[in-house]
This record gives structure tokens, C-alpha cells and sequence, in this order.
């Protein structure tokens, strides 16, 4: 397959595009992972949260090209490949030497929200890319989202995750949001260690002195290093490692 390259599902074939082919409707749908030398963290995860997301009608054809995407993936380099649901036709981009990074700025996003389908990821993207161009333009990787009352949701491509002390911390379930794979392992992984997880309603301020992590398919784990016109964060040496070096030991091939 070609680096960086565009195949639409036909025929019970994936048949490579010219980028000006993919139409210009809504992406309704979309799963992405991280693939390094052929293994990928969870993969059935993303798959079966993309076959959720998928209208039932449409439900057997995703997993058919699903399985076709996968097949197709190279197995050796680096790849962040992405599969989509654009109406009624399937997707996959295929995308070579993603830059991976260990930590990230933030800046909280104080406008109104601009999700029209939280829980889902695919019809926001568009938007959360905006976001984040907003927040390059502060000089930051990842803009927060937040309530109304000010409490901290999501990252515009990530999970937020952080530390009281032992105790791995993240939002509560009905702040909607996309259900985070990479957020989900790592939970899933303190817990099997025998630590405790918390969920709470926070605002940036009330994060002050704690370790902030921000969590994707892409980075992995990511520690905030800084936050801007945020709170003064922390970091526990050695801890970031650790955590990124367990998550990276539980990628299987594919």
C-alpha cells in the first residue's frame, strides 16, 4: 500500500482514491490507532467501538471492510491509519510516520461547545481540528474542553487523566464524551495493579500541583508539561516512563 493514501470500500475491494475523489459528504464515523512494527494497542477495542457507531443497516458491510483495513496495514514502520463511514461509503487513510510526542501544552477552550454528537468520534472532527488550531495559535498542543460550569471534559483529541497521590483520576461518565480506548486501557491497567481510580468533576484550578496526562490512540500517554492561563502542574519522576513502557508492553500484532 501507498504511504499517505486514500482507499474507498468497493466491491467487497479496497480500491485506492486520488484525495479529490472522497466525497465532500459529512464523516459520520471514524476510528484511528497507532501502528508500530505491525502491533497495535487494543485494536479490538477501536474495532468494536466503530462498529457501534455504525447504523445497524450498515453494520455487516463495516465489519467485512474493517477486516479488509486491517489485512492491508503494513507491518512494518509506523502508521496511524484511520478508517471512516461517509454515508454510505467506507473509508480507510492510510498515514505513514505519525511524530509522536511524550508531552503536551494546554489551553482550556472557554467557548461554547462546539460537539454536535459528544459520544461519537468521527462528526466532530472538523470542529476539534479548529480547536486545536486555536490552540497552537496560544502556543499549546491541546485544547481543553469545558462545561458550562467550567469542568474539565476532554481534550479536543485526547483523554484527560491525572494523579491524586496513588489514585488515577479522570471525569465523571456523564460528562459525554468520546469513550476513549487509550484512557480505557489505562484505567483498566491501574486497577489490574491493584490501584485505586477515581472519577470527579474538576475545574483546571483545582488541578493545581497534581500530574495531568493527556491519553490517545496516537501518543499514548502524554504528560501536560504546561498549561496556559491554567494551574501549576506536577510531575512524579520516573512515573510517566513506567506508565508509557507498561502501555507500550500490552500492543499485540496484528
Amino acid at each position: 500500500m501507498s504511504a499517505d493514501a486514500i482507499y474507498r470500500w468497493q466491491n467487497d475491494k479496497l480500491l485506492e482514491i486520488s484525495p479529490d475523489k472522497v466525497p465532500t459528504t459529512p464523516m459520520t464515523v471514524a476510528d484511528s490507532w497507532l501502528v508500530n512494527s505491525g502491533s497495535v494497542l487494543a485494536l479490538n477495542l477501536h474495532r468494536q467501538r466503530f462498529l457501534d457507531a455504525v447504523p445497524a443497516a450498515q453494520r455487516e458491510t463495516a465489519d467485512q471492510f474493517f477486516t479488509a483495513a486491517i489485512a492491508a496495514l503494513p507491518r512494518a514502520g509506523a502508521w496511524f491509519p484511520r478508517v471512516e463511514l461517509r454515508g454510505a461509503e467506507f473509508f480507510l487513510r492510510l498515514r505513514a510516520n505519525p511524530e509522536l510526542k511524550r508531552s503536551a501544552t494546554a489551553v482550556s477552550f472557554r467557548g461554547a461547545d462546539p460537539r454536535t454528537v459528544p459520544a461519537v468520534k468521527g462528526p466532530d472532527i472538523d470542529a476539534m481540528g479548529a480547536l486545536q488550531a486555536g490552540a497552537r495559535a496560544h502556543g499549546a498542543d491541546e485544547a481543553i474542553l469545558l462545561t458550562d460550569e467550567g469542568f474539565v471534559i476532554e481534550g479536543a483529541y485526547s483523554a484527560v487523566l491525572w494523579w491524586r497521590g496513588e489514585i488515577l483520576c479522570g471525569p465523571p461518565a456523564e460528562l459525554e464524551r468520546v469513550d476513549s480506548v487509550t484512557a480505557r486501557s489505562v484505567l483498566t491497567l491501574a486497577r489490574a495493579l491493584g490501584l485505586d481510580t477515581h472519577e470527579e468533576a474538576v475545574t483546571p484550578a483545582e488541578l493545581a500541583g497534581t500530574e495531568v496526562w493527556v491519553v490517545n490512540a496516537l501518543h499514548g500517554i502524554r504528560i501536560v508539561s504546561k498549561w496556559v492561563d491554567g494551574p501549576e502542574l506536577a510531575e512524579k519522576p520516573g512515573r510517566l516512563e513506567q506508565w508509557r513502557t507498561r502501555l507500550a508492553t500490552l500492543a499485540r500484532p496484528i
